[in-house]
């Protein structure tokens, strides 16, 4: 018995050792679900059958060619779907060893671990893009006020606190209709994206872009598509081009654009406006530095409220465990996210709203986040003009961060490591290539210092690997 279940198992190993039936039950599984025939249907019809589970981790799928023979596509729809299941950690693909499906449960290390990934012991830490602790405002007040955490008269309550609500809208940079509160930014990103976009689907996304955002948008399988940032915010001639297609969202930072501190000027948002008026294409906002931006609150729901989202931190003004941020959009979108979260968390949490509608209304909380707008803006400032001075020109305006050109990210960071100083490489910001290599320094870390700090970027800025010349 123990002879013939050896037999059976050698019968059915591949070359690579694992079962040949195993590729051809999953081109089976394949064709059943594929129901459009291009490379966003072909996607679509893995990853289905890999969320049904008749697709496991571990299998291996036959070559390009024969997949499109079996399927009747062409080599480049195949191609091409592979690209979109690759780029969403569905499958894996290793050139001649060929392409085997991921574990899902195994999230892929994405573009915000490899900026972040680093020695933990740096005497001077600018590489973690978050506020400083002692800018933020006292809880003291909001605190004091609590007696219990409360309990809503039924699961099915408005989510957002009317007081709360009515502050917001006093405050929001266009006349929104629908608002609510989520859990942070990227969890608003989040909801919007999964309410709205599909696999496969195109997203305008600026270069340099925050890096979590491109690990979402490759996690669900959606191009991104670079659109460079000047001094100005997203180019709109770029934009305007990369509209010649289908362009299912574009994703923007309106003021002090992480990581460089480039804030959207009117002039711009006009333009940009111009380009997406004609289209039926979604802006998402995030305006993530909140109440420290020094420039004023701007939104192309302005001019385009049919077409934008408005997203608000107050993780950088008020404190990144707060976890909430503010969100405005169409009515139907909105109802869609509501409903969706509904089915989820619900709301966002109601104690946590009571304390930040105390910080955004109580006369001392305000003037403290005033004071580290003010701070922040000084910090910059004064780090900024050091390194005009070594010659290293820095853009933007705004923001705790800056980006600083540098002639090797590489050599850069390992200089400065080496010297107690931590950055963060500019490569999981890049969406296009771009050969002038970056580095981000949260400079709103740094409350004294500036000159020296500036010395030492300023020499590691122009540090260059060594490479062995070619004989």
């Amino acid at each position: 018995m123990a002879q013939t279940a050896g037999a059976h198992s050698t019968s059915r190993a591949g070359r690579h050792g694992v079962p040949t039936h195993d590729s051809l039950a999953a081109l089976s599984a394949i064709e059943e679900r594929l129901e459009d025939p291009s490379a966003r249907g072909l996607a679509n019809a893995v990853s289905n059958a890999v969320r049904d589970g008749v697709i496991v981790a571990g299998t291996r799928l036959p070559p390009i060619r024969e997949v499109a023979t079996q399927l009747a596509l062409s080599p480049t729809t195949v191609s091409a779907s592979w690209s979109l299941l690759s780029r969403s950690g569905t499958i894996h693909t290793e050139g001649r060893r060929g392409t085997t499906v991921t574990d899902p449960g195994t999230p892929a290390a994405g573009r915000y671990r490899q900026a972040l990934e680093h020695q933990s012991d740096f005497a001077l830490d600018l590489s973690t893009g978050v506020p400083d602790a002692a800018l933020l405002p006292s809880l003291g007040q909001a605190l004091r006020a609590l007696r219990t955490a409360g309990t809503p008269g039924s699961y099915l309550e408005e989510p957002v606190l009317p007081r709360l609500l009515d502050v917001l809208r006093d405050d929001w940079p266009y006349a929104a209709t629908e608002l609510t509160v989520v859990d942070g930014a990227m969890d608003g990103i989040e909801q919007i994206a999964r309410t709205t976009l599909r696999f496969g689907d195109r997203v305008a996304v600026e270069h340099p872009c925050f890096p979590p955002l491109v690990d979402l948008l490759e996690s669900m399988g959606v191009r991104t598509v670079g659109v460079p940032v000047d001094e100005d915010g997203m180019s709109a001639a770029d934009l305007a081009e990369a509209l010649t297609s289908p362009i299912v969202a574009v994703v923007l930072q309106p003021r002090a654009q992480n990581p460089t501190g480039v804030s959207l000027s009117e002039r711009r948002a006009r333009e940009l406006v111009k380009a997406l008026r004609p289209t039926n294409t979604l802006v998402i906002e995030d305006d993530s530095a909140g109440a420290i931006a020094t420039s004023p609150a701007l939104s192309l729901g302005r001019w385009l409220p049919g077409q934008t989202v408005h997203i608000r931190s107050f993780s950088k003004s008020h404190g990144p465990d707060l976890r909430l941020a503010a969100l405005s959009g169409p009515a139907p979108l909105m109802h869609e996210v509501r409903a969706r979260r509904q089915v989820g968390q619900g709301w966002s949490s109601r104690l946590l709203q009571r304390i930040l509608l105390s910080l955004l209304t109580e006369q001392e909380s305000i003037a403290q986040v005033e004071h580290a707008r003010v701070e922040y803006a000084r910090r910059r400032s004064a780090l900024v003009d050091a390194l005009e001075a070594h010659g290293i020109p820095v853009g933007g305006s705004d923001g705790i961060n800056i980006w600083v050109p540098v002639h090797d990210e590489t050599a850069t960071v390992v200089r400065l490591a080496s010297q107690g100083i931590g950055v963060t490489p500019g490569a999981p910001f890049a969406v296009l290539d771009d050969e002038e290599g970056h580095i981000r320094v949260t400079c709103g870390l740094l409350a004294e210092g500036q000159a020296d700090l500036a010395q030492h970027l300023a020499a590691a800025a122009r540090t260059r690997t060594w490479r062995p010349r070619a004989r």
